[in-house]
């Protein structure tokens, strides 16, 4: 969409909102066709709103910028940007249920709630008080030290270090990152002159929001378990 967005005009509507139009279609027709289910569209949701409330503070605080007009941006944010977030949580929910994955000495809830709220709050507290990203890092080793994670993706079951699967993840989400700022879905300071590949040091943000990621849907789904062998 964002590549089509760039030479496919709709006359009345600017790029961002023939985006989000394209992002709320696609989104409906998973849960249609049944490729998503209800309670994955929820989780989904919730990384939504999560998401544009940090895009909220990003773009206030001039981390990246979203220069082209629209009529559904809020806050100099546009509303498709939310779905970036989702996209996040919409594979975590379809490789859980499509790879069969199951967390193995998984840390107890509040030990990984308490990770999770820290990384979610470092983000926008960062500006005005001291980052703490590093210490956070250190705190996720310990807490996920002994965790893996077990899957099939096609034959024998495998096995792997959560550890290592949140920066795997992060660094092709980074890679996406790459193409979306060169196909303008926003702009990092550093690319207003032109486009320039997003800076490494993104690779750690990434990180973080990632395990917050997989935190909250790994929660959300032993819940469920929970009240099903009830």
């Amino acid at each position: 969409m964002l590549g089509a967005s760039q030479v496919v005009h709709v006359p009345g509507l600017y790029r961002y909102d023939v985006i989000l139009l394209g992002c709320l279609a696609l989104q409906a027709a998973m849960w249609w066709s049944r490729l998503e289910t209800t309670d994955e569209v929820k989780v989904i949701a919730v990384f939504h709103l999560l998401g544009l409330a940090m895009e909220l503070h990003k773009v206030r605080v001039g981390s990246w910028s979203y220069p082209e007009p629209a009529w559904s941006k809020v806050g100099g944010v546009p509303l498709y940007s939310g779905f970036m977030y989702a996209s996040v949580a919409s594979f975590m929910c379809q490789a859980w249920r499509r790879f069969d994955l199951r967390m193995v000495h998984w840390p107890s809830g509040w030990a990984a709630g308490t990770i999770g709220v820290g990384i979610y709050l470092n983000f926008f507290t960062n500006r005005w008080l001291p980052d703490v990203r590093w210490w956070l890092f250190a705190g996720m080793a310990v807490v996920f030290w002994r965790a893996h994670v077990e899957f099939t993706p096609n034959g024998p079951r495998r096995r792997m270090p959560v550890i290592a699967a949140f920066f795997l993840i992060a660094f092709f989400i980074w890679l996406a990152e790459n193409i979306a700022t060169f196909l303008d879905a926003w702009k990092y300071p550093h690319q207003h002159a032109g486009w320039a590949a997003v800076k490494l040091q993104k690779l750690t943000s990434w990180s973080l929001l990632v395990i917050v990621t997989m935190i909250l849907v790994a929660g959300l789904k032993r819940v469920k378990a929970a009240r099903a062998d009830g």
